[in-house]
């Protein structure tokens, strides 16, 4: 049985703070980078998954309930793709594998979910090569298929006017999909590069042959916005509950750039018009499930504000749940930190925020990881439903059983079998409430435990009480179903 640390909390310290203060959902995310980590490939296998497992650990004792891990950076693979070759930052050289054999997506995605955590599979989906093609295997795809790429600013890159290239993006995702047990797939902010000043992209020639007589940047556009909308599909139909994020840049565009003035109030970088990311007509057609804008910020810059970032996409985004990207190193002192998550429980449409990168809370930068632990993710947090995927609720659990041992109970349920594998349960909350106390299944501190496993152990503390314990199944959805209670001796 694997419970957060945080619902090991005596229940007395529940009664000392307010439930208002700890939302019951929210998205609590974190990106591990695996791009420029060397570490890794000076590792053995054990070495590698005792330090995932350490990270796990801390960020789960941090309140982080979501790993967005970086498992294509470069047209490589951290994990055993059918399509391309292993990573050169897990093992040094690309195209070699992990020896003795060792699958980091295969594991992550099982060590998180014994956690509680998701595990989003993310992917930059144009990068092929960082620096060039020095380091690319033999078999890369650049050597089959040389006309796909072009170079740019030192990095080759994948041409996304060209066809071929987006469809065999959406068969990397399919592979990734269909094989592992993953929540999401997930993109960043990289889809046509940063522009250099004075520096055209070098993409004529496709141009040229596909543009079908549209201006280049609504083209470029264009090109993205066929790439997301297939790669939902391919998504929904490999996996309906596999979800697809995006995490743009922070400015979508700015109001003096924008014939009617809908921009934030901002002056900088605009994912619309340099990166060609329609981010707003992928939300609102439903290409998407979530957005994460990378408000990176201070709240007080003159470029653009935090404060003036979120509350533009909080009055802009419609469909998709909307959380917050927050950039730990640069912004997220003590401060900073208190403002922007208070900040973000305000905005009605905020249903979270992700960590840019986990490695800064793993080294408690500036005291965060002790102040999320402490205060603002105190305790635990569902991921926020997606309704919009599926609104239906699981079966409520089975009636207990409860066996009385020496420090306490083990409760026991059982669940009602379903054919629809995203409607059976994906894991166990239980609630506990002193006598006298309303039941009240939105106030999280009252959450003494998640568990992917039908079963339970609560100790007995001190002088013994009757309390009502009430037991929840969630899908894959995050739909919750009803309680099932059952009263014990505490």
């Amino acid at each position: 049985m694997q419970y957060l640390k945080y619902t090991l909390l005596p229940l007395l310290l529940a009664g000392t703070l307010a439930a208002k203060d700890f939302p019951k959902r929210e998205f609590r995310g974190a990106w591990i980078q695996t791009v420029f980590q060397p570490e890794y490939a000076a590792m053995t296998t054990d070495e590698i998954k005792a330090d995932f497992s350490r990270k796990l650990n801390a960020l789960g004792a941090a309140g982080i309930n979501a790993i967005l891990f970086q498992a294509r950076p470069e047209a490589d693979a951290w994990y055993a793709s059918r399509l391309e070759p292993w990573s050169r930052f897990l093992t040094g050289k690309q195209g070699v594998a992990p020896e003795p054999f060792f699958d980091p997506l295969a594991f992550l995605a099982g060590e998180c979910h014994r956690r509680g955590m998701e595990i989003h599979a993310w992917i930059n989906p144009f990068r092929a090569g960082t620096s060039g093609t020095d380091h690319l295997a033999p078999d890369h795809l650049y050597y089959r298929h040389p006309r796909w790429f072009v170079f740019y600013n030192g990095q080759l890159l994948f041409d996304p006017g060209i066809p071929e290239c987006r469809q065999y993006l959406l068969d990397v995702a399919r592979d990734i999909v269909s094989r592992y047990d993953i929540d999401a797939i997930h993109l960043d902010d990289y889809f046509y590069p940063y522009p250099l000043p004075g520096i055209p992209f070098p993409d004529d020639e496709s141009f040229h042959q596909h543009g079908k007589g549209l201006e280049k940047n609504a083209w470029r556009r264009e090109n993205i916005n066929t790439l997301v909308r297939d790669l939902k599909r391919t998504i929904r139909d490999t996996k309906p509950w596999v979800r697809l994020g995006v995490s743009p840049f922070g400015i979508y565009r700015n109001k003096r750039d924008t014939p009617d003035g809908s921009g934030s109030d901002t002056r900088g970088t605009q994912a619309y018009a340099d990166l060609h990311a329609d981010v707003l007509l992928w939300e609102r057609n439903g290409w998407i499930d979530y957005v994460i804008p990378q408000i990176y910020w201070e709240t007080g810059h003159e470029i653009a504000g935090h404060v003036t970032l979120a509350r533009w996409w909080n009055e802009n985004t419609r469909r998709a749940h909307l959380y917050t990207g927050q950039d730990v190193a640069r912004t997220m002192n003590a401060g900073e930190l208190a403002r922007k998550i208070n900040l973000s429980r305000a905005l009605h449409r905020v249903k979270g925020n992700c960590f840019w990168p986990a490695n800064e809370i793993l080294r408690d930068n500036g005291g965060v990881a002790d102040s999320l632990a402490a205060r603002y993710h105190r305790y635990p947090a569902l991921i926020p439903a997606y309704t919009r995927l599926s609104s239906r609720r699981p079966a409520r659990v089975e009636p207990p059983t409860v066996s009385r041992s020496d420090g306490g109970y083990t409760i026991a349920w059982g669940v009602k079998d379903n054919p629809r594998e995203d409607l059976l349960p994906r894991y166990f909350v239980i609630y506990c409430f002193r006598p006298g106390e309303r039941v009240n299944l939105e106030d999280a501190t009252k959450i003494k435990a998640i568990t992917t496993r039908p079963a339970c152990f609560l100790p007995a503390r001190g002088r013994l009480l009757t309390y009502r314990v009430v037991i929840t199944a969630v899908d894959r959805y995050h739909n919750e179903s009803r309680g099932r209670r059952v009263t014990l001796d505490l």
